[in-house]
């Protein structure tokens, strides 16, 4: 069993021995840690709670209802929703913050406790760690049985959340509409099988054929949106002869395509598509993590624009889209940020931004895809010993490529012209990821057996 606690959240295998998995126990005390946090950050006694389909789901919402309400916080049930959604909810309810059980693209034994702040923004480090202190100490205390606080249902928040990318200046329905698009979906049996296809009505698609849409979390495949779990929708996109598939995980703020042809988009490309078209519109910065493809920089520069890079995870990203006023980012795991909207990834409106663009693009989505720059990540790993120095190697990299230029924000990233290669030492095991990208599969590659055969001559 595995219980994995960290300042984005709480996540683990459902079962187990208490602090081993994630337990009934280890869910109330970590939720009760972060309701007293949240009420003693804002002063406000609400919380915004929703979840995805997965089996565990009902089971956990009920343990983190109670524990709330236990506390005396109301709690604003949203029920099956999606991450982006919940982000959009909190701020609307004016709440203490959110929480949204869903363990994103891993499998079925996995839930997660992913908590939000007031803005409706993942908390930060400093929080985060606030957070575990709390439940470390079990600084919290229950209210009397006067004081317990309320559940409210919501199920209005879908419709609010189409309702703000309706109005967005840069979505286009009446195009999409004219634009009289077959798409096939892939909703992997979670609660994308609602909110995309109510999205997809809204903005007026004329045939949409659902692929995994019973909201009943028993993925028919690994639920990350990668090509090899995307067989079906491949092959349903060629037999309906349609124009478009889509992928979403099962908590919607991971975003992925297929082409007409059955091939994939890249979920890579997903950002530099929809960056594509904001940037045609609204000018100003982008930014996408440091393992993201160099692709979306080439399309920012050739609209005249900055890119930046941050390290990778989404508050990472969030925290420098602030910084520079960026327009659009995001990371290259197809997830779209769009701040016009809110700061946190979010599949549907990506959908909707890709959808407009498409239709004025006029032309198959191969075509499309085949306008952006070429390139390809090779991702890999060195496993290490535990008591090995993973930053005394890194820095020692770092010396024998001190001519190139390269950031040492996030691990190590070295830039060869318009190759890179990103080290970063796992927070959870002794590895170091190594990622590169080249112009083609070979040059990717042999990028990295280089970097690796580097660090085995120097662990000699």
């Amino acid at each position: 069993m595995t219980l994995i606690k960290s300042i984005s959240g709480i996540r683990g295998t459902v079962g187990g021995a208490v602090g081993e998995g994630l337990t009934p126990l280890d869910i109330v005390k970590f939720t009760s840690a972060y309701g007293a946090w949240a009420h003693n950050k804002s002063g406000i006694k609400k919380i915004v709670l929703g979840r995805d389909a997965r089996i565990s789901g009902d089971m956990v919402n009920n343990l983190v209802t109670g524990a709330l309400q236990g506390l005396g916080i109301d709690v604003i049930d949203l029920g099956l929703s999606t991450t982006p959604t919940v982000e959009v909810a909190v701020p609307a309810e004016k709440a203490a913050g959110g929480i949204i059980l869903t363990a994103s693209h891993n499998p079925k034994q996995w839930n997660a406790l992913k908590l939000l702040n007031a803005d409706g923004e993942f908390i930060s480090d400093a929080d985060g760690k606030e957070v575990l202190d709390i439940a470390e100490r079990s600084d919290f205390k229950y209210a009397d049985v006067n004081d317990l606080g309320k559940v409210y249902r919501d199920n209005n928040y879908m419709q609010y959340h189409i309702d703000r990318i309706l109005a967005l200046p840069l979505v286009d329905a009446a195009a999409i509409t004219k634009a009289g698009f077959k798409i096939v979906i892939d909703c992997v049996n979670s609660t994308g099988g609602i909110f995309v296809p109510a999205l997809l009505r809204a903005l007026g698609v004329a045939i949409v054929y659902e692929l995994y849409c019973e909201p009943d979390g028993i993925f028919p495949h690994n639920p990350e949106p990668l090509p090899e779990n995307l067989t079906a929708l491949s092959k349903e996109v060629l037999a309906k002869r349609a124009d478009l598939g889509i992928a979403v995980d099962p908590d919607v703020d991971r975003l992925c395509f297929v082409c007409e042809d059955g091939n994939m988009f890249g979920e890579e490309y997903t950002l530099v598509a929809v960056s594509d078209y904001v940037l045609q519109h609204a000018k100003g910065a982008t930014v996408s993590n440091l393992s993201s493809t160099r692709a979306l920089r080439d399309v920012t520069e050739k609209a005249g624009c900055q890119y930046y890079a941050a390290a990778v995870g989404e508050v990472n990203v969030v925290n420098k889209m602030k910084e520079v006023h960026a327009v659009i980012g995001g990371e290259g795991n197809g997830g779209i940020i769009y701040p016009e909207l809110h700061y946190g990834r979010d599949a549907l409106v990506g959908i909707a931004l890709f959808l407009t663009h498409l239709a004025k693009f006029r032309k198959p989505v191969s075509v499309l895809r085949s306008t952006y720059p070429g390139y390809f990540i090779s991702k890999n790993k060195i496993t290490l010993t535990p008591e090995m120095d993973i930053d005394g190697l890194l820095k020692q990299v770092e010396e024998k490529y001190k001519k190139q230029p390269y950031t040492t924000i996030d691990g190590l990233k070295i830039e060869f012209d318009k190759e890179w290669v990103h080290l970063r030492k796992s927070n959870t095991e002794p590895i170091i990821r190594i990622y590169s990208e080249g112009n083609s599969e070979t040059v990717a590659n042999n990028l990295a057996n280089k970097i690796i055969a580097d660090i085995k001559e120097i662990l000699k």
